[in-house]
């Protein structure tokens, strides 16, 4: 059974710094595209990074780019996000998300059957 679990959300200061967990289990995650997404009270789900295992292929959503970084930890059970220069429109619930890999790395949330319960990230003085 396909289990995902996010950590790390946080309330930080504009400009601050944040690296968010998402712990996967019951399936390998090497076989697997995983992406980040977030939704803002009122907004709609955007999607923030991906990355294909597979490949080792990554995206961005415009909005982070320079500023977020996904990647693996050596056991490849948990992916990271990590988020620099913070502001406060990155304000949300963010969401790890996983589809089998094909490949590809998308940015769609449609394309993502399994899915966590999200973190909170507050971005405020």
């Amino acid at each position: 059974q396909v289990q995902l679990v996010e950590s790390g959300g946080a309330l930080v200061q504009p400009g601050g710094s944040l690296r968010l967990s998402c712990a996967a289990s019951g399936f390998d995650l090497a076989h697997y595209t995983i992406a980040w997404f977030r939704q803002a009270p009122g907004k709609e789900r955007e999607g923030v990074s991906c990355l294909a295992s597979y490949t080792r292929g990554t995206a961005y959503a415009d909005s982070v780019k320079g500023r977020f970084f996904i990647s693996d930890g050596d056991k490849k059970d948990t992916v990271y996000l990590q988020m620099s220069s913070l502001k406060s429109e990155d304000t949300g619930a963010y969401y790890c998300a996983v589809k089998p890999s094909d490949l590809s790395c998308s940015l769609s949330s449609e394309a993502y059957p399994n899915w966590g319960q999200g973190t909170q990230v507050t971005v405020s003085t």
